[in-house]
C-alpha cells in the first residue's frame, strides 16, 4: 500500500530501521555521521529550550544514548554545564554510542545513582529509542521515575521513554516531556494517545537522509492539502448535485442529536438535506430545521420501526448519502430498524452513535453490505462493537481501530484529539489535533454530518473520513477562539465550518 500525498508519513521502529539501513548501506552515508547528525539537532534543540543553566543527559546503551552523548558534547563545547549520566555501566554502551562517549569531553559521565540534580534547568531523555517496546525495568524504571520527579524541562530523544514508537502504547513508567526530538520522520507512538499525551510539542529533526526510501508507511498524518480535494459548487451545479444527505435519527429527548447532523451536513457543503424521523416527533423537527426537508416515518411510542425502512429506500433513490444513528436509541427494534436500513439502502452509509449498538459484538455482520460504510465510535462504542473494555481500547488505539476496519471491511473513525481513521487494508490516518473545546455534547453528531455530506458530494469514503475529521477540528479550533473553551457548544463548531472550508 501507498499512502495519498495529503498524509505525511510517520514511520513505526520497523520501518524506521529500514530507513536507517538504506542510507547506510545504499547511500554510503555512515552511520556515525547519522548519528552526529541527529545529536547536532538536539543540541539546538536544547538549546532553545534551556537558553542558560545546567543541562542533564540521561544517557542509556543504545544508539539513542549515542544521540545524546553527541548532543553533550555539541553542548559542552558550546560552552554549557553539561552533567552526564549513564544509565548502566560503561562496558554496556558499544557500536556509535561507544564511540560518542569516547569523544565526550570535560567530566566523564557518572553512573545514575537514582537522583538527579536540583539545579537542572533541562534534562534530556536519552534512555531508550523507538525500538524499545513493554514496559521499562530496573535502572531504566528508575531513571524514568526521577525524571518525572524532576522540575526541569525535559525533552525525550527521538520518543520520550517507555512510549511504544510505533503504537502510542504505555506499557509502564514513561517520560512526561515537554518536547520530543524525533530524527528523520515522526513516528505514530508521537501523534497516538497515550503515548501523544507524554511527547509534548514534536519537533522533526532533519538528518540528511533523502525521500526515497523503499519502505511504505501505513500510518500517516493528515495534512491540510487533502482540503483542496474537497467538491465545490460550480455555476452549473444544483441543490441534488451538490449531495443529497439523508439523516435517519431522532428519538424522545434525543431530538437535538440529528438536527445537530443535519446543519452540519448542510454548512459542510450538502445541498438538499432530508431529516427521516419519527412521526410523532415530526413537528419537532420541522419547528427547528427550516432549510432541511422532513420525512415521517411510522414509530413505536417515538421509536424508529422497520415499518420506515422502505420510506428511506425510497428517498435514498436519490442518490448521496445516509447518516444513520444520532439519537436512535437503542431498543431491540431501533437496533432491528438500522440493520434493515443497511440492507436495503444502497447510498453510502455513516453509521454513528446509538446506531453503532445494532452490531455490538459482530462487526462482521457489516461485511455483508457491497456499498460503502464509514463507522465514527468514540472509545465506549468501538469497545461494545468489538466486545472488549473501554480501556483497552484507550490502551492500544491503533491496533483495535485496525482490527474494527479489518472485521467489519469499513472505514472506522475512532475519535479523540488524535482522531485515527483506519481502513480494512491497513491504512490509518492521525489527526494532528483539534481542542479540547471538542469535548461537549452533540459535537460527534456535527461530524457525522461533516463526513456524510462529502460522501454525497462523490469523496472516496477513506478520503471524506479523513477530509470530515479535519475540518471538524478546524472549525472547533475557529470556534473555541470565538467562544472559549470552556464555553463553545457544538452549534458553534457547525456556525464555523463554511469558513473553514472554503479557506
Amino acid at each position: 500500500m501507498s499512502l495519498p500525498a495529503w498524509l505525511e508519513p510517520l514511520l513505526d521502529a520497523s520501518r524506521m530501521r529500514a530507513v536507517d539501513a538504506w542510507a547506510i548501506s545504499d547511500l554510503g552515508i555512515p552511520s556515525l555521521e547519522l548519528m552526529e547528525r541527529a545529536g547536532s539537532g538536539l543540541a539546538a534543540l536544547a538549546g532553545e529550550l534551556a537558553p542558560t543553566g545546567l543541562i542533564v543527559v540521561v544517557v542509556g546503551k543504545g544508539n539513542n544514548g549515542g544521540d545524546g552523548l553527541v548532543a553533550a558534547r555539541c553542548l559542552r563545547d558550546g560552552g554549557r554545564e553539561v552533567d552526564v549520566l549513564l544509565s548502566g555501566d560503561r562496558g554496556e554502551l558499544g557500536g556509535d554510542a561507544l564511540a560518542n562517549l569516547e569523544r565526550l569531553p570535560g567530566a566523564p559521565p557518572r553512573v545514575f545513582d537514582g537522583a538527579l540534580s536540583a539545579d537542572a534547568a533541562l534534562v534530556v531523555d536519552a534512555l531508550l529509542g523507538t525500538g524499545s517496546s513493554g514496559a521499562p525495568r530496573g535502572a531504566i524504571a528508575a531513571a524514568i521515575e526521577a525524571i518525572g520527579a524532576s522540575a526541569a524541562v525535559v525533552l525525550a530523544v527521538d520518543v520520550p521513554s517507555g512510549v511504544d514508537a510505533s503504537t502510542g502504547v504505555v506499557a509502564g513508567p514513561a517520560v512526561s516531556a515537554q518536547a520530543t526530538a524525533t530524527f528523520h520522520a515522526g513516528k505514530p507512538g508521537l501523534w497516538i494517545e497515550p503515548g501523544r499525551g507524554h511527547a509534548g510539542a514534536v519537533h522533526v529533526v532533519d538528518i540528511g537522509i533523502p525521500a526515497g526510501a523503499p519502505v511504505e508507511p501505513s500510518v500517516g498524518l493528515i495534512d491540510d492539502q487533502l482540503l483542496e480535494l474537497l467538491p465545490r459548487r460550480g455555476v452549473h451545479s444544483t441543490k441534488f448535485t451538490s449531495g443529497p444527505v439523508l439523516v435517519a435519527g431522532g428519538s424522545p429527548g434525543l431530538t437535538g442529536a440529528p438536527c445537530l447532523s443535519a446543519l452540519a451536513a448542510q454548512r459542510a457543503g450538502a445541498g438538499y438535506v432530508t431529516v427521516c424521523v419519527p412521526a410523532s416527533l415530526s413537528l419537532v423537527f420541522e419547528t427547528r430545521l427550516l432549510e432541511a426537508m422532513t420525512i415521517a416515518l411510522p414509530d413505536d411510542d417515538g421509536a424508529h420501526t422497520t415499518a420506515g425502512v422502505p420510506r428511506i429506500a425510497e428517498a435514498a433513490a436519490r442518490g448521496g448519502a445516509l447518516v444513520l444513528g444520532p439519537g436512535l436509541g437503542r431498543t431491540p427494534g431501533v437496533f432491528e430498524f438500522v440493520r434493515e436500513t443497511i440492507a436495503q439502502v444502497a447510498l453510502p452509509i455513516l453509521l454513528d452513535a446509538d446506531g453503532l449498538g445494532a452490531y455490538a459484538g459482530e462487526p462482521s455482520r457489516l461485511r455483508e453490505r457491497s456499498a460503502p460504510i464509514v463507522l465514527t465510535p468514540h472509545e465506549g462504542e468501538l469497545a461494545r462493537l468489538l466486545g472488549v473494555s473501554a480501556a483497552e481500547v484507550a490502551a492500544e488505539r491503533l491496533r483495535l481501530v485496525g482490527e474494527a476496519a479489518a472485521l467489519s471491511g469499513a472505514i472506522v473513525v475512532l475519535k479523540g484529539d488524535d482522531t485515527l481513521v483506519a481502513a480494512p487494508d491497513g491504512t490509518t490516518a492521525v489527526s494532528p489535533g483539534a481542542t479540547p473545546a471538542l469535548a461537549t455534547a452533540g459535537t460527534g453528531d456535527v461530524l457525522s454530518g461533516v463526513v456524510g455530506a462529502l460522501l454525497a458530494g462523490g469523496l472516496d469514503p477513506f478520503l471524506a473520513a479523513c477530509a470530515g475529521v479535519r475540518l471538524h477540528a478546524l472549525a472547533a479550533q475557529r470556534a473555541a477562539a470565538l467562544r472559549g473553551r470552556d464555553g463553545m457548544i457544538a452549534s458553534d463548531v457547525i456556525e464555523q465550518l463554511s469558513t473553514v472550508r472554503t479557506r
